[in-house]
């Protein structure tokens, strides 16, 4: 697969349950990117979140919408099934139900799925604008704060949004998943509406998406540009299926 240099893409979110076509597209591009390392199942990876009225998706595609490139989603705590966290360490570490709990009452979640394809890499189009589109989108769900779990190298990167690692579970915020020579870590991002502990450069970014839900911008990364359009107005959020314990 030939790699870009340069991209036109747009980065949109939705409610999954509104466009089943664009999760299909998520999904094809999701299992390219797991087969690619050796992981043929995973708990985040069980497609009923496409009929969970709590699970948002922001993908990343070709204007034409015909290439996925990378994606990622935020399950609010609620719906119609738990957080793919929850079901994905519980045996290693049966805690977890506890701390999400915890975190109901003024509303959580957890971004999730995160990916881009190989056609992308080094562009910043997953570790970066993916996911800053993602936080971006919480303050139009609501909720307070977002759990993830992701890899070492994803929870270094994970910082740049606030986010920090959450020592109580787990080895100190570690697991082996989804398999045993894979490292992952649990990470928080406690104030996903005010992003008090987001450094400001980044902060700036994301409350210009909450702003300009519709931005176009040209992005450069590792001298690789992106021209991006964004668009990140959720047509529907549904709170009433929130739990907020």
């Amino acid at each position: 697969m030939e790699r870009l240099d340069r991209a036109n893409v747009i980065i949109r979110a939705f409610r999954a349950v509104d466009n089943p076509e664009l999760c299909l597209r998520f999904i094809e591009g999701h299992e390219k990117v797991l087969t690619s390392i050796g992981v043929d199942k995973l708990t985040s990876a069980d497609y009923s979140w496409m009929k969970n009225p709590a699970a948002y998706v922001v993908l990343c595609t070709s204007l034409d919408g015909q290439k996925a490139y990378g994606g990622a989603r935020v399950h609010v705590c609620g719906g119609n099934q738990e957080l793919p966290l929850v079901s994905g360490v519980i045996e290693m570490d049966p805690t977890i139900n506890e701390k999400v709990n915890a975190a109901k009452p003024m509303g959580t979640g957890e971004l999730c799925g995160l990916w881009n394809s190989l056609e992308v890499a080094g562009m910043g189009i997953g570790a970066i604008y993916v996911v800053r589109a993602a936080v971006a989108i919480i303050s139009q769900l609501g909720i307070r704060s977002c759990f993830a779990l992701c890899s070492p190298m994803g929870a270094k990167i994970s910082k740049r949004f606030g986010y920090e690692i959450r020592k109580d579970i787990g080895n100190k915020g570690t697991f082996y998943y989804p398999k045993q020579d894979l490292l992952a870590t649990m990470v928080f991002l406690e104030d996903a509406l005010n992003l008090s502990g987001t450094p400001e450069d980044e902060k700036a970014k994301i409350l210009e998406l909450r702003d300009n839900p519709d931005l176009q911008i040209i992005e450069v990364n590792r001298g690789k540009e992106a021209n991006i359009t964004y668009d990140l107005d959720l047509e529907k959020v549904d709170k009433l299926v929130y739990d907020l314990g």
